[in-house]
């Protein structure tokens, strides 16, 4: 393939250009790595971090098919490049669209030079939130209240988040079992938690197309185990017909979780308790010493 062929001669054939740099050169180097940056960090909180990786095996396969010379399987590559290109960009059109959306809204001037902090003490997940959503998970259990708790990790929840009615309150028992009381406005859909907050609730999640799911579990549970396919996200379910709480993450389905077991998965899934728990051990290491 001519193109796979012209990237092997420019990387052999690559030196560096020892000439004169000025401020614009720095000032050049500097936007591109910028935007190289934000790039990367769009990837990486969306799926086509996912999509980049599988594209770095597929390039990795093409040099080594190139390097000896299998040369029906180029020619095939080559036939259905366009091809695959336009099908890469219909199926990133969704995130494309987003990250120019957000592009237009981002005040790029704050980011770049803060002048006033814009952080807040809830941005991240705590043990804290995890004790108020198993607490309310289990008070729902016992009342036989159906729930769909979505819990942000990475991958951003935009799109879906769009799909309900805004929120943006302090994670807490009594919200989250109030928003799935029976009869009330916001009780149908899943509630989406980013951090420490609410952000969303009565949100669509997508429903997963796997056969391993028993037949006894409803539309609920396909969904969370379907949110939990389509991202890194975990979803707390609590059955409104048999009042047992169960955990999707990574497309598998946990059940029959008690409110120890709960928080135990979700302390594992964010990494909350592990660092400081080195740190107790290296503490008492140094001590012993």
């Amino acid at each position: 393939m001519e193109w796979i062929e012209q990237a092997i001669d420019s990387f052999s054939n690559f030196s560096i250009y020892r000439g004169t740099m000025d401020i614009w050169d720095v000032v050049e180097i500097l936007i591109i790595a910028v935007i190289l940056y934000y790039i990367l960090v769009w990837m990486k909180t969306s799926k086509a971090w996912s999509l980049l990786k599988g594209l770095i095996v597929i390039a990795v396969f093409l040099v080594l098919a190139y390097l000896f010379q299998m040369n029906t399987i180029l020619w095939i590559v080559q036939n259905l490049f366009s091809f695959a290109l336009m099908a890469f960009i219909v199926v990133l059109q969704p995130e494309l669209r987003k990250a120019l959306e957000e592009l237009g809204k981002r005040n790029i001037i704050s980011q770049v030079l803060p002048f006033e902090s814009s952080h807040k003490d809830d941005e991240s997940f705590t043990e804290r939130t995890i004790d108020e959503i198993a607490k309310a998970s289990l008070e729902m259990a016992r009342a036989r209240t159906g729930a769909l708790i979505v819990i942000e990790k990475q991958i951003l929840l935009d799109d879906i988040e769009r799909t309900g009615i805004e929120i943006d309150g302090k994670v807490s028992s009594q919200l989250l079992i109030n928003i799935f009381e029976h009869n009330t406005p916001l009780h149908d859909g899943a509630v989406i938690i980013k951090g420490n907050r609410v952000n969303s609730a009565t949100c669509y999640l997508p429903l997963s197309d796997t056969t391993d799911l028993s037949k006894e579990l409803g539309t609920r549970h396909r969904a969370g185990v379907g949110m939990s396919e389509a991202s890194d996200a975990a979803v707390v379910i609590v059955s409104e017909e048999t009042g047992k709480i169960s955990l999707a993450y990574e497309g598998r389905l946990e059940r029959n979780l008690d409110t120890e077991k709960l928080k135990n998965r979700l302390m594992h899934i964010f990494n909350i308790g592990e660092e400081e728990e080195k740190t107790h051990k290296w503490g008492r290491s140094r001590s012993k010493k």
